[in-house]
């Protein structure tokens, strides 16, 4: 049946056309070697690692000869001439910081939760939920306003939305409690349901039927890529801040400070009341500082990492009223 009613319509057929074999190796090789180099790097401390850096190179020089041969060639399995278009090329410049953002804050909340709130996994995905139950309810409103009104002012809207919910993430401390990761995360699914349609709607406004395969293709990509490349430097982000905070934290815990022989001496009474012989509860008490000290260490690293994220969704906000009104109101594919 697919075969007898289904038909490609004339301008998606490709005819006796030639297939860009070295482009689809190019962006094989360029993408591939990238994707590598970002997973692996946090494990094998970037650049101080030679096979990073040799992927890095790869992936640099493949997708550098990869422009350059699709704007030379006569059938591209990419045609670059979509970014002719600002609104686009604009477009997606946004979808990568937010592919970016969005993956990013996702991957490191249950991570916060799990390590430092002490929430099982189990616990920690239910906690996920109440961004979805926001995006859910929102969408349906979404469609509604992108069909009667200017979908820069929502997409601009949603940005703002993400601003304040990542920096309310930045905010929170070791003393927080489900409500306080429940709200936010709600209100944030309200504001990134503003994001994908009217964005998908104002840069695909422009777009021929002839490229449009070709431009979401692209689209997809980069959200992709910016999404992979969040987790990476988010990732990178708590390991190496956290390590700063526990060193700038630790100068202010000395064996000389009053406040740290007081709490010292509590923590040993409390481990030598448990049953603890007086040795014992010293090292004990020695031991809990430092998992203090760490945890303070660690939840100030994620602070930076959620304001890092709204500081950038703040820089990018303005772009979204520089491209142009959509002409009329379809959505293009990609926006789910």
């Amino acid at each position: 049946m697919i075969r007898r009613f289904i038909i490609d319509p004339p301008y998606i057929r490709r005819g006796s056309a030639r297939i860009d074999y070295w482009g689809i190796g190019l962006l094989t090789v360029g993408i591939g070697a990238l994707q590598i180099a970002v997973d692996k790097g946090q494990e094998e401390d970037w650049f101080a690692s030679h096979w990073i850096t040799a992927l890095a190179v790869i992936a640099a020089v493949a997708l550098v000869v990869l422009v350059v041969h699709e704007l030379l060639a006569r059938n591209p399995v990419v045609d670059l001439r979509v970014f002719r278009d600002t609104t686009y090329t604009t477009g997606i410049v946004l979808i990568t910081l937010m592919g970016f953002v969005m993956y990013g804050s996702l991957v490191i909340l249950p991570i916060l939760l799990q390590t430092l709130m002490g929430y099982p996994p189990m616990q920690a995905g239910i906690a996920m939920v109440p961004r979805g139950r926001g995006t859910l309810v929102m969408m349906p409103i979404v469609g509604f306003m992108t069909a009667r009104s200017d979908p820069r002012k929502i997409l601009s809207l949603g940005f703002g939305v993400g601003v304040v919910t990542l920096w309310w993430f930045a905010r929170l401390d070791l003393t927080a409690g489900y409500w306080d990761y429940f709200w936010p995360q709600f209100i944030q699914g309200l504001g990134f349901a503003m994001l994908f349609v009217p964005l998908t709607t104002t840069i695909m406004d422009r777009i021929t039927n002839q490229a449009m395969g070709n431009a979401t293709s692209v689209f997809n990509l980069m959200r992709n890529i910016g999404g992979s490349t969040g987790i990476a430097i988010t990732q990178t982000l708590l390991a190496r801040n956290r390590q700063l905070h526990t060193n700038v934290l630790g100068t202010h815990v000395s064996i000389y400070s009053q406040q740290t022989q007081q709490m010292l001496h509590s923590l040993q009474s409390a481990f030598m009341a448990r049953g603890a012989d007086a040795s014992t509860a010293t090292g004990q008490a020695y031991g809990a500082v430092w998992g203090t000290v760490q945890k303070q260490a660690a939840i100030l690293a994620f602070n930076d990492a959620f304001r890092l994220l709204s500081v950038i969704f703040l820089v990018i906000m303005p772009l979204a009223l520089l491209m142009r009104r959509p002409r009329t109101r379809r959505s293009g594919p990609g926006g789910e």
